[in-house]
């Protein structure tokens, strides 16, 4: 594996957002009609895949787009309130440091991930964000991404913290790092089988210099 561009993910894995958008989220429960998650109905929430998450949601699926579109409406007001997951700002400069083009693919909006890529002084780290894509979506932007860059896919590596990214980095036949510190839970990450499981930032390093073992 000759890895030349990692992407990343952002909500979870980047940013540590999932505390604030499961606030806000219960925020809207009653302009849409669900009932605001416990901390007990969230540790479940986490343990299932993306896919069984949206079959057991409490609002219609025809909602669901509208409902995020709020959501990320109110997250952009705490952009800069947020902080990178400890240990990322680090990990993402010594990436740079050793020569790596970095990127982000995100089904949250470009705005809010400039925003705060430019308060934490990060944005000069990363060469595209590709932002707005579909929940099952983002299959087809790696694989546009890989296409406009004249990419292999074994020249690039995926890292995100859900199930959603693990399928859609195996659509598109790019190895996969799964972080153990975001939405969802290792148990359910493993489950389907990443190539990389990883619980710190500065192993995603080792991962792409071949010196770590899933």
């Amino acid at each position: 594996m000759v890895v030349k561009v990692i992407v990343f993910d952002f909500d979870g894995t980047i940013a540590d957002t999932h505390g604030t958008i499961v606030a806000i989220t219960n925020s809207f429960s009653g302009d849409f009609g669900f009932e605001p998650v416990s901390e007990e109905e969230l540790l479940r929430l986490r343990s299932l895949s993306s896919r069984e998450l949206l079959k057991q949601a409490q609002i219609s699926l025809f909602k669901i787009p509208f409902l995020i579109k709020k959501v990320q409406g109110e997250l952009r007001k705490e952009m800069t309130n947020l902080e990178p997951i400890a240990g990322m700002r680090e990990c993402l400069f010594e990436l740079k440091a050793q020569g790596y083009q970095l990127g982000i693919i995100t089904s949250n909006v470009k705005e809010n991930v400039v925003k705060f890529l430019e308060v934490k002084e990060l944005n000069n780290l990363f060469d595209f964000i590709y932002s707005g894509t579909t929940l099952f979506g983002k299959h087809k932007v790696i694989n546009k991404f890989l296409k406009q860059h004249n990419l292999n896919p074994d020249e690039a590596i995926y890292v995100g913290d859900e199930t959603r990214d693990i399928e859609a980095a195996k659509k598109s036949k790019i190895k996969i790092i799964a972080v153990g510190w975001g939405f969802n839970l290792p148990s359910i990450l493993r489950q389907h089988e990443p190539d990389f499981f990883i619980e710190k930032p500065q192993e995603i390093l080792k991962v792409v210099l071949g010196e770590a073992k899933n």
